[in-house]
């Protein structure tokens, strides 16, 4: 039997254009200076952040594909799923290796993919469609800060929410994304959570600050968009890249400094700011998480947690929890 493709479309580029806008206008119209992580990615920034992956100081992928490989048959079998919901789906490669282990077990009938590119998505599922016949391909064009309401409906869903992406989140941000979540699911529907670990600030800095400087490039990609797509005069290299661990909070923080005092024009905004030499613009959060924590937060916003994996070296976790 032929697989069946369809897309829906909750969000056009005038909405991403907005998007931006209203952040920059927000965040670097305030101090502390902020900008959310999700503007590094435009190609050059998605490249990079391919590359990134690859260092040898940047453990989460390896560690999160590790625990997949063990336990994706367990995952598929104890969720108990016929259906598969991947939120910031990007090209799906990670997923690959629960749809393989959905395969086995004959239970899944649909997959549904959901992220901000549509061209991403149906290049995916043509792929995905064409590795696994008979698959019901469903895809979302949206932002989950947004368009959660959206996902379809029906079936026993599994939502994977991988990659630590979720500690690009403050607990606020965190527990209002999780509540929404929750508001769309139904009994016996569950979420598989990427979480990266607590762990020696020794270890987690160079994964944000890597000898070869790709981290860095990537941070100040950031700066290339706004220039690019808000007529923005950024100088990228008169800004340094930082990465610090705040033990308090308990997450890297990325930062760019400015090396030297400097006016900035974003035309399209009619905004034109003064920076200060040693000013840090904060361009991303990626908060570690301890067991506790995750049950707690899940607990707080209607989920309870069911099963835990870690890799090998106790670095990264999956967790399974279902609604309650």
């Amino acid at each position: 039997m032929p697989s069946t493709i369809r897309v829906d479309v909750h969000l056009q580029a005038d909405d991403l254009a907005r998007a931006l806008r209203d952040d920059v206008f927000l965040g670097l119209g305030e101090r502390p200076r902020t900008l959310p992580p999700k503007w590094f990615y435009d190609d050059r920034g998605s490249e990079l952040f391919d590359l990134i992956t690859r260092l040898p100081e940047y453990y989460p992928t390896r560690c999160e594909r590790e625990i997949l490989e063990r336990e994706a048959a367990k995952i598929a079998a104890r969720s108990g799923a016929d259906t598969l919901v991947e939120l910031g789906s990007g090209t799906s490669e990670k997923t690959r290796i629960l749809l393989d282990a959905f395969e086995l077990t004959s239970q899944l009938r649909r997959f549904i993919p959901f992220d901000v590119s549509e061209q991403t998505l149906v290049d995916a599922s043509q792929a995905i469609a064409a590795e696994h016949p008979g698959l019901d391909v469903h895809a979302v064009v949206g932002d989950f800060e947004r368009h959660l309401p959206k996902l379809p409906t029906g079936g026993r869903r599994m939502v994977a929410f991988l990659g630590g992406t979720i500690g690009n989140m403050d607990p606020l941000q965190r527990k209002a994304f999780l509540s929404d979540l929750r508001a769309g699911l139904a009994p016996g529907d569950s979420l598989l959570l990427g979480t990266d670990l607590v762990k020696d600030p020794a270890r987690l800095v160079p994964a944000y600050d890597d000898a070869a400087g790709v981290t860095a490039e990537f941070n100040r990609n950031v700066l290339h968009v706004m220039n690019h797509r808000l007529g923005a005069d950024f100088a990228p290299d008169r800004f340094a890249h930082v990465a610090l661990w705040n033990a308090t909070e308990e997450w890297i923080e990325m930062r760019l400094r400015s090396l030297d005092d400097q006016t900035v024009s974003i035309p399209t905004l009619g905004m034109s700011i003064d920076i200060e030499a040693g000013e840090e613009i904060r361009t991303e959060i990626s908060a570690k998480f301890r067991l506790a924590k995750v049950a707690r937060e899940l607990d707080a916003t209607g989920f309870e947690l069911d099963s835990w994996w870690t890799d090998s070296a106790g670095d990264f976790a999956l967790s399974l929890a279902f609604v309650r």
